[in-house]
């Protein structure tokens, strides 16, 4: 008998893959609420960013509906073609604290050693955010372009590598349904204000502010995927 490979279950799927049980058990029947996240969380012992993720996951699937300030609800007929969500690297909120840990480094290392041309193609990148922001579209080709700059600015193709792998991960569709629930013009007005705070520390030759302000731009960003789904409108 021929070995088939073992691969690791994400925790947030090995969630999903419960909820999903008891759904087509009945358990939880089609136009029926979920419990909130937070019961939800203290019954299987998880986090509630997790459960967050696996509830994500269930949405893509077309297993249930997120509404936000009302509940999760189960969607008749929802996962009927059997296909289960995307099995990402690693959820949204696992995705942020790797790049929280990476790419305030990159900035650091930035602040030292990027050329004059660098410096201005970072400024170009956010440039290109602001345009894009004014357009009324979300900015994400400019925030993608932003942080490779920073990276590539590191002289270290390593770091452009991961930094570059980690957005996969960021536009993958797990994060960007999960962004789908906040996204606002508030939300992208705060960004770019946090991202002009590291381009002045990397510009100033300053390698502790750029450090600092990227840490303060994803933790502000975790922070804002944190807010309660029953707390927003």
């Amino acid at each position: 008998m021929p070995f088939h490979s073992i691969e690791p279950r994400r925790l947030y799927r090995q969630i999903a893959d419960q909820i999903r049980g008891l759904i087509k058990s009945g358990e939880f029947p089609a136009g029926s609420r979920l419990p909130p996240e937070r019961d939800l969380a203290r019954q299987l012992g998880v986090s509630r960013p997790s459960v967050r993720e696996a509830l994500i996951a269930l949405e893509i699937e077309g297993m249930v509906e997120v509404r936000i300030g009302s509940g999760i609800y189960v969607l008749a007929g929802g996962g009927t073609s059997g296909a289960q969500g995307p099995d990402a690297t690693a959820g949204p909120f696992e995705l942020l604290r790797a790049r929280y840990v990476i790419e305030s480094e990159c900035a650091a290392l930035a602040a030292k050693s990027a050329k004059k041309s660098q410096v201005q193609a970072i400024e170009d990148a956010l440039a290109e955010m602001e345009r894009e922001t004014i357009d009324g579209k979300q900015p994400l080709p400019g925030d993608r372009l932003f942080h490779l700059r920073i990276a590539e600015a590191t002289g270290n193709g390593a770091l452009v590598a991961v930094v570059r792998m980690l957005w996969e991960e960021r536009t993958g569709p797990l994060y960007k349904q999960l962004e789908h629930h906040y996204d606002a013009p508030e939300l992208w007005q705060a960004a770019l204000a946090e991202h002009r705070a590291v381009v002045k520390a990397i510009a100033s030759r300053d390698g502790n502010a750029a450090r600092t302000a990227m840490q303060r731009h994803l933790n502000q960003a975790y922070k804002r995927f944190s807010k309660g789904w029953d707390t927003l409108h």
